[in-house]
């Protein structure tokens, strides 16, 4: 049982963890969705009315997921015991790094390849 709470949680936990993994130039929500719209801007020749609508979208979509990461949030601690949640942030904690790492290597390589 205590299994399928942690894997549920993680689970709850991963849509929201997506959004942050894939940050834009200013290293937020805003930035991320800004280079959004400016690439599908670009790529599909949006007009200035739907690139207003398309910015709305993802401002509506980003409270959207912070609500229901809050909500998580709180049930969360409702459900699993002390010790589950100080596990589940070191689980979190280990996800963070290992992507941080990750992507500190890609920034380098991007470095190394606009040097040359």
């Amino acid at each position: 049982m205590n299994k399928k709470i942690i894997t549920l949680a993680l689970l709850a936990l991963a849509l929201p963890l997506t959004v942050v993994a894939f940050p834009g130039d200013k290293g937020d929500f805003e930035g991320h969705h800004a280079n959004r719209v400016e690439h599908l801007s670009k790529r599909l020749d949006l007009t200035p009315e739907q690139k207003t609508k398309v910015e709305a979208l993802f401002k509506a979509q980003d409270e959207k997921l912070k609500s229901i990461h809050e909500e998580t949030q709180v049930r969360l601690q409702e459900i699993l015991t002390k010790e589950q949640l100080t596990k589940l942030d070191e689980l979190k904690k280990q996800r963070h790094d290992k992507w941080q790492s990750k992507h500190e290597g890609l920034n380098d390589q991007k470095a190394l390849e606009q040097t040359k």
